[in-house]
């Protein structure tokens, strides 16, 4: 078995040992794993409603994978995809009830930009320090979270509403909602953001695969020292990489706001979704066809797993699990490469 074909196996071996465990569950907590399983599947495809859901949730999935993959494929760990997203879910929704007599084609990318911006410049901080002061990414990124979180629950009940815990709706001129989808997915949630995540993965292959810039952030990745010695401007390309890491984040936010929401409220929490983000680019690994199937599958996983109290009695919480143990058996690929070394050696004898 060739690499490529390696690195394309060890994912997909760890799906199916997560939904074997999950199923092991299952039967030692006495309920039935075909039924449970079958109970998930109709809940995230059963219909063009359930379908249209799975999609929608899978749309800020995508651009949290890309966010913490573009950063890792550039030497950087970017754990504060959170926050990034929750400073462009808000700087989006302030554009789109900032404005009342633009039309919709100014509008609404001009509030997909104070997203990308907001998360950009959220972004930019840790880039900045971990280029000029050697500060790590990881420490800063997860402090930033907690900052991002409190700060967007000021700006909702202070600044951009009357007090209450909720933002107004957004401007029609500035929504992502698209009569269109609603109609073919039997009038689920999913909006046109669904077109900006697959065009956002294409993006970033291009950048990293194809453009000088996208080599010389590859390079600084693998070994600062002779990027630099090959006159290349590592901390430029430092602080560059956690701003458009930050910047799709930020729309990732964009997405909540201008479309499955609609607007902004106080989060007592994180919203998870930039903490998945991290799983979806570790079992995508790294790229951007990857993250894109990944955030599929912990999209229909998400929305599926509510159908499976319902359906078939397992607690949701389950699944849960199962993605935990998919994030651990991926962590576990060298085990997975040594297995499928050995399983070539023997096919050689």
């Amino acid at each position: 078995m060739s690499k490529k074909w390696t690195v394309l196996a060890v994912p997909v071996i760890s799906v199916l040992l997560g939904l074997l465990a999950g199923a092991i569950i299952m039967i030692v907590s006495g309920n039935n794993p075909a039924a449970g399983y079958m109970a998930l599947w109709n809940g995230a495809f059963g219909d063009s409603f359930y379908t249209g859901e799975t999609l929608r949730q899978m749309t800020p999935y995508i651009f949290a994978g890309l966010a913490v993959a573009f950063a890792f494929r550039t030497g950087l760990f970017n754990i504060g995809v959170e926050g990034q997203l929750l400073v462009g879910w808000l700087a989006s929704v302030w554009v789109g009830l900032a404005f009342t007599d633009l039309p919709k084609v100014v509008h609404l990318p001009m509030a997909i930009a104070a997203g990308a911006l907001a998360g950009a410049l959220w972004g930019f901080i840790p880039g900045f320090l971990k280029a000029r002061l050697r500060v790590h990414e990881v420490i800063v990124t997860i402090m930033m979270n907690y900052t991002a979180l409190h700060v967007t629950n000021h700006f909702i009940r202070n600044v951009i509403s009357d007090g209450s815990d909720a933002t107004d709706a957004v401007n029609e001129t500035a929504s992502l909602r698209s009569p269109f989808l609603e109609n073919l997915t039997d009038f689920s949630s999913l909006h046109n953001g669904i077109y900006l995540a697959v065009i956002a993965a294409i993006l970033m292959w291009f950048m990293l695969e194809k453009t000088t810039l996208g080599y010389e952030l590859r390079a600084v990745g693998y070994n600062q020292h002779a990027s630099e010695y090959a006159g290349m401007n590592v901390n430029r390309n430092i602080i560059l990489s956690m701003v458009i890491s930050g910047a799709f984040a930020g729309i990732g936010g964009a997405m909540q706001g201008l479309g499955t929401f609609g607007n902004m409220f106080i989060n007592s929490g994180f919203s998870g979704i930039g903490f998945d983000g991290i799983a979806v680019a570790l079992l995508g690994g790294n790229t951007a066809i990857g993250v894109v199937l990944a955030a599929l599958l912990f999209g229909a996983l998400k929305v599926g797993s509510l159908n499976m109290p319902i359906e078939s009695g397992v607690p949701n919480e389950l699944v849960e699990i199962v993605i935990a143990l998919i994030i651990f058996f991926v962590a576990s690929s060298y085990m997975i490469t040594w297995l499928l070394g050995r399983f070539k050696k023997k096919e050689a004898k």
